[in-house]
């Protein structure tokens, strides 16, 4: 039953001043806000005297809150969203409730059919069995390469041809395996639950997501790592050839331990970056078909090709899979992008002397990516290098 109690005179005052700024907001509202942890009580005052009650009166915070929080919740966001949505604005919303948020942003990272494996009777490794012969049941799969990336990859192919002999010969793996949707689907659910994924499969997962290429550089280069690099191996790989430094058990765990310890003021740049890195790759989508409606192939052609399989690129295809951005999604990138800079440190502290001046080179991270690295690990390795020939500059300044 709706109350017919008058507001306070601090719910008043935030009432008006809402309304000042051409917002509606009723009591009910900033009760549900305050239930949600969006929104602080007001501060108790002392008594009136006589029976009269006593005063209270809003934080100074809460006043640019109730007009963020007027503006945003008609749109039908959930009380998650809306605290990513307003500390994202540099709004004061209760740390609690951001916290909180990105926490549940990692809980809808879901696997297929992860509710229906026993965890407690079967260890891992059976429980990926399982799972691969429910994968090759029910053939559903993730999506390896949008259809997007898939269409510009085919036009590019169309209009060059075959890879010059340069490019191929530096593809040192004349026999890879191939992998298919359901072994790629499988590799990712094995690194997220804590499996060990093999850098052999790494390199045939770089493979799959780029099927329309003759020669996979850079996956050679994963998977010959041992052999090419075999001090640095030592200390990075496992003796099944996986990655040693990362954290044992699921792979999600280190994401909420983020959301829960992180300092904010890392989050929030963590946040920033993971916009800039959608609307970065979108751009580049968008230049590079401009180029070939065009028929000029120019910058944009040659940077999607030379950052195609290595971190740039793998942010383009994630950007395009996820088709409907949202604060969930975003919390997601920017934790996972934290995550990213603590295993730089770990890797820093087990190869000193990490050739750190190879993310200025344009295409291996995208632009916004490396800046977060370099400032938050490396600030001393900011020095812009030169491009690689014929790409575009795209150094800080």
């Amino acid at each position: 039953m709706a109350s017919n109690k008058p507001p306070s005179a601090a719910d008043q005052q935030l009432i008006e001043h809402a309304a000042r700024h051409g917002f509606t907001i009723t009591v009910k509202q900033l009760a549900v806000w305050r239930r949600a942890g969006l929104l602080p009580g007001n501060i108790p005052g002392g008594g009136l005297g006589r029976g009269w009650g006593s005063t209270s009166t809003p934080p100074s915070d809460s006043f640019d809150l109730v007009v963020a929080l007027a503006r945003l919740a008609g749109r039908g966001k959930r009380p998650a969203d809306l605290a990513l949505l307003l500390f994202a604005d540099g709004l004061p919303v209760p740390e609690a409730a951001v916290r909180s948020a990105f926490r549940a942003a990692v809980d809808t990272v879901a696997l297929p059919y992860e509710e229906e494996l026993p965890a407690d009777d079967l260890d891992l490794d059976e429980r990926l069995n399982q799972l691969s012969n429910v994968l090759a049941d029910s053939g559903q799969t993730v999506t390896l390469v949008p259809a997007r990336a898939r269409r510009i990859d085919e036009r590019i192919a169309r209009i060059l041809g075959e890879l010059p002999s340069e490019i191929t010969k530096l593809d040192q793996n004349a026999e890879p395996s191939p992998f298919t949707p359901q072994d790629a689907t499988l590799t990712a659910v094995t690194a997220t639950l804590g499996g060990s994924v093999p850098v052999q499969d790494l390199g045939a997962l770089l493979r799959a997501m780029s099927p329309s290429m003759t020669a996979h550089p850079f996956a050679s280069l994963v998977e010959t790592t041992r052999e090419d690099a075999p001090d640095a191996a030592d200390k990075v790989l496992a003796e099944d050839g996986s990655l040693a430094f990362l954290p044992e058990g699921d792979a999600r765990d280190p994401l909420r331990a983020l959301a829960d310890t992180a300092p904010l003021e890392d989050l929030a740049a963590s946040w920033r970056t993971a916009q800039q890195v959608r609307e970065w790759a979108l751009d580049l989508c968008d230049r590079v078909e401009g180029e070939l409606n065009a028929g000029r192939l120019g910058e944009a052609v040659t940077q999607w090709m030379h950052g195609r399989q290595l971190l740039s690129g793998l942010s383009v295809i994630e950007t395009l899979r996820e088709r409907r951005w949202s604060p969930s999604k975003g919390a997601l990138s920017a934790l996972m992008l934290l995550f990213q800079c603590q295993m730089f440190v770990v890797l820093d502290s087990l190869v000193p002397g990490c050739q750190w001046h190879v993310l200025q080179i344009p295409g291996v991270v995208p632009p916004p990516v490396r800046d977060l690295i370099l400032d938050k690990v490396r600030p001393e390795a900011a020095a812009p290098v030169a491009a690689i020939p014929g790409s575009p500059q795209t150094d800080r300044p």
